[in-house]
């Protein structure tokens, strides 16, 4: 049955990249004839060699395969998952996620429905492993964005240093961007190109919010902005900006430390009814089976993950405390 699954999967894939290939030697095929047609209009025996067709316009490929980039531009959801893997610094398009939760999905449940011979516990596995993906995208963001809030300090002292030798600010922003590690080097360097080609400085500071939508840079960012409306010393601002950081994310650690027993019982709470589902299912397959094999125990099974799920929620909305 599997081998009949890859095989029908192959010749579908073939039967699809051919189908892209002619399509895209077609068009090649009606370009030239179109050149032509005009190199026959303008009667010009000896053509010259025309320039390549430069396109300024800034467009975001959703898929390497054009019919699914196409689609999954008409969607809303779109947009959201695109920017979430910019936030996470990852290389993926939207339909290569997309794609690898369906496999992520697929794949589990059919083998879970095939060992278990229950379609619903199929399709709540398939559902918790079809999410690995974005848990993972979700993780690098996580990950990425607290790099960024332990070095942000250290990028506003240096600001502090470039402007009280004599520095402009738009200096002092290229130093960050030369002398700082990535991420803050990265995203002050988006925002330092988009000041250079001509943006207002307000619209690319908000530009590198909507990026990295961190309290911590919403505050540094806010009082940049005000200095330059009403005036004084940016360098005084931007040293208390600083401290006012470090204070919040040492507050953050101490807030971390006193909740990381709670944190950690909610996680084995989680982890611990499924890892001993698992285990009494290995060592006796037949009383475990009736979980799913009778109508009482499909109910029983549905109630626990749903507590589960709520219990989980709860002990996780208890033990993270915004700061």
């Amino acid at each position: 049955m599997v081998l009949l699954i890859v095989l029908v999967f192959v010749g579908v894939f073939t039967v699809v990249a051919l189908l892209l290939v002619a399509s895209g030697s077609a068009a090649a095929g009606h370009n030239k004839q179109v050149l032509a047609t005009f190199d026959s209009a303008l009667a010009s025996d000896s053509p010259k060699p025309r320039a390549p067709i430069v396109d300024f316009r800034k467009s975001e490929l959703l898929s390497a395969i054009p019919w699914i980039n196409h689609r999954l531009l008409k969607i809303d959801l779109v947009p959201k998952l695109q920017s979430l893997l910019n936030q996470a610094n990852l290389k993926w398009t939207v339909g290569a996620l997309l794609l690898m939760c369906a496999a992520c999905f697929a794949l589990p449940a059919y083998l879970i429905d095939l060992q278990t011979g229950s379609f619903l516990c199929g399709l709540l596995g398939g559902l918790i492993l079809g999410l690995l993906p974005y848990g993972y995208v979700r993780f690098q963001r996580s990950r990425r964005f607290g790099k960024f809030e332990e070095g942000l300090p250290d990028a506003l002292d240096l600001m502090v240093s470039a402007l009280r030798v004599g520095h402009s600010f738009s200096a002092a922003l290229g130093l960050v961007t030369r002398e700082c590690a990535d991420p803050i080097g990265c995203e002050f360097r988006i925002c330092s190109d988009e000041q250079n080609f001509g943006l207002e400085l307000r619209t690319a500071l908000e530009n590198m919010i909507t990026r990295v939508p961190l309290q911590d840079l919403r505050i540094a960012v806010t009082a940049i902005l005000i200095q330059r409306e009403s005036g004084g010393n940016l360098a005084e601002v931007l040293e208390k900006t600083a401290y006012v950081t470090r204070q919040r994310f040492r507050l953050k650690r101490q807030v971390m430390v006193h909740t990381a027993q709670g944190r950690l019982t909610g996680w084995i709470l989680t982890i611990l009814p499924v890892a001993l589902g698992i285990g009494l299912y290995i060592v006796n397959p037949d009383t475990m089976s009736l979980l799913w094999k009778t109508a009482i125990g499909i109910k029983l099974l549905c109630g626990a993950g749903c507590m589960l799920v709520v219990g989980t929620l709860v002990i996780q909305k208890i033990v993270h405390l915004e700061v």
